[in-house]
């Protein structure tokens, strides 16, 4: 899979996920304020995106267009529009793909994450989340494709071919590490799905478990894109807690420009996702 290895890196922060608390970690922000300010601290550091969730006040996961909306005004209170926003539609075992299609005709959000397993759990989804998807393209929202291993980019290459998904190059964020034991990934376990994807633009890489950052290295090192944070590691390479996502978002800025990638700014990343609609 031949990339342009000189293009800028895009570097997204996901700073909490949906499961972690502060118990996790004291700097796992949560509340709109604290994401506002994580949000400015990885700007900083080098990030052009953030992948947002949001909780409710017991800290649980969820999709509500209300709860993004006071996030989002909080993020861009303290950045602008200097960093893409991007929001998850995770299900974490609580919303099906109507409630995710739903959040997103609702929120009408700049970006969205959909998880192809989640989204097409079965073929009797595949009209209505067909015609989200063109709506989304239509409206101009950027969609992001979550695949976790290489039978979903297969999954995922029939369904463009089929034109269900309506891109001929959709970004996809391969996913390292979610169901391996410990969550723990290794940077070689992006090959075999690299090896399997046709696309060669736009193409993200999140890993979990303590070699974040050499996955990310990996990926930087083959013209992908990197998402880091809290989300998926709270550990520095020599196994020692980081201080706060910045800590991370920085140790990956610093990979992608010894690997001679310059840092993309968030209009640029713009520019590339325009492209990929």
């Amino acid at each position: 899979m031949s990339t342009d290895k000189s293009s800028p890196a895009i570097l997204c922060v996901a700073p909490n996920g949906a499961r972690k608390t502060p118990r996790d970690h004291p700097n796992l922000p949560t509340t709109p304020a604290e994401l506002g300010r994580a949000a400015a601290e990885s700007l900083e550091a080098g990030a052009a995106m953030i992948h947002l969730h949001v909780r409710d006040r017991n800290m649980a996961h969820i999709l509500d267009a209300a709860a993004y909306r006071t996030a989002i005004r909080a993020i861009r209170s303290q950045v602008g529009d200097t960093l893409v926003i991007q929001v998850t539609t995770e299900s974490c075992g609580l919303y099906g793909p109507e409630e995710q299609m739903g959040l997103v005709r609702e929120l009408r959000p700049e970006a969205v994450s959909l998880s192809i397993g989640e989204i097409f759990p079965d073929p009797a989804v595949e009209t209505a989340a067909a015609e989200f998807l063109d709506w989304m393209r239509v409206e101009g929202i950027f969609a992001q494709f979550i695949v976790f291993d290489a039978e979903q980019v297969r999954f995922l290459v029939r369904l463009v071919h089929r034109g269900i998904v309506p891109y001929s190059a959709p970004c996809i964020l391969f996913v390292l590490g979610r169901y391996t034991p410990n969550q723990q990934s290794e940077p070689t376990d992006l090959d075999p799905l690299l090896e399997v994807s046709p696309y060669r633009e736009g193409w993200f890489l999140c890993a979990f478990g303590k070699q974040e950052l050499a996955c990310m290295d990996r990926a930087l090192g083959r013209g992908g894109h990197a998402r880091i944070g809290f989300e998926n590691n709270l550990y520095r390479p020599d196994g020692t807690r980081a201080a706060g996502n910045a800590e991370l978002v920085g140790l990956a800025a610093t990979r992608a420009l010894q690997r001679g990638r310059s840092l993309a700014n968030a209009d640029q990343a713009r520019e590339l996702f325009a492209r990929l609609l």
